[in-house]
């Protein structure tokens, strides 16, 4: 297919009203819409109307649209992605503890030095730099002091581990070689190693939409993480809708909570959130009908199995 130049000019925020007034969406306030165009941008609230579109190759609205049902989206999934990150923070937190504190006990505090304990040494190579250049970095009172007193060029782990970023953990994990280690990890948080590193992939890929602000309510994920076969704590079935949607991502988070925060009050305040936004579609979400009578979704405090 031949390329063509993109053909289009700049459209001033009064332009883009009447643009969206032409192709069918209504106003209750253009006062407030022109402000928030000015604020958010047209082509980053157009994800939020997209599913208003009747025709969505000519961009015409379906009747009794509003700009108003577009933002209250808009709000919706800044509150989800704000929701999201702050639980997945705590997950974060206990993967970063559990990797260090496992692998050290079996191999070495510097474990992630070796490259004999990674499948791949040209990946773990990679990572290696990656995680100097974190540390170089690093301005943690904990490095520092570190650097000032020792002469070993890296810190151990329970140190590295609090700097690297999540994906450069998610790559060590994953690279790992098949084995005790790696399985007692997963194992920790109720999932086999395979399940559990395509678990890290997918936080990795939900903590970057998060952290940019992206449209993630009725999104498609562009990564897939993998369906648990024997979990050790309740999980719900396969979805139908597979696990490339939110409800699943969402139902991956609530599982991980369990074991890290067994007092978690993510299900109420998720339930609250919907209450609050009525107008939002929870199957294009890929929530099932039956969602809150799976016992997963329906028990705030799950019982932890023995490992």
């Amino acid at each position: 297919m031949t390329k063509i130049p993109y053909p289009k000019q700049l459209t001033s925020f009064t332009d883009q009203i009447e643009l969206l007034k032409q192709r069918g969406l209504a106003f209750a306030d253009e006062t407030k819409a022109l402000h928030l165009l000015k604020n958010i941008s047209y082509y980053r609230l157009s994800g939020y109307w997209y599913p208003l579109l009747i025709d969505k190759q000519n961009h015409i609205f379906r009747p009794k649209s509003t700009f108003e049902t577009a933002y209250s989206l808009y709000k919706f999934d800044s509150e989800l992605r704000k929701l999201i990150i702050a639980e997945l923070e705590k997950i974060e937190v206990a993967v970063r503890t559990q990797t260090a504190y496992i692998l050290s006990s079996i191999y070495s505090a510097n474990w992630f030095e070796d490259a004999s304990l990674f499948s791949n040494p040209v990946r773990h190579a990679k990572i290696l730099v990656k995680i100097d250049e974190e540390h170089q970095r690093s301005d943690e009172v904990f490095i520092t002091a570190f650097r000032a007193k020792y002469s070993d060029h890296y810190p151990p782990s329970w140190m590295i581990m609090e700097i690297a970023s999540f994906g450069t953990l998610s790559i060590l994990y994953s690279n790992l070689l098949p084995g005790q280690a790696k399985r007692k990890i997963a194992a920790y948080f109720g999932l086999a190693d395979s399940v559990f590193s395509s678990w890290l992939h997918s936080i990795v890929y939900i903590r970057n939409i998060c952290a940019h602000h992206s449209r993630l309510w009725n999104k498609v994920l562009g990564v897939r993480p993998l369906m648990p076969r024997s979990p050790h704590n309740t999980f719900i079935p396969i979805p139908a809708s597979g696990t490339q949607q939110v409800y699943f991502i969402l139902s991956m988070i609530n599982y991980l909570l369990n074991t890290v925060n067994p007092n978690h009050s993510f299900i109420p305040r998720f339930k609250e959130l919907l209450n609050r936004y009525p107008m939002v579609d929870i199957k294009a979400m890929g929530f099932p009908a039956e969602w809150e009578n799976e016992i997963l979704w329906k028990t705030i405090n799950m019982p932890i199995q023995q490992r």
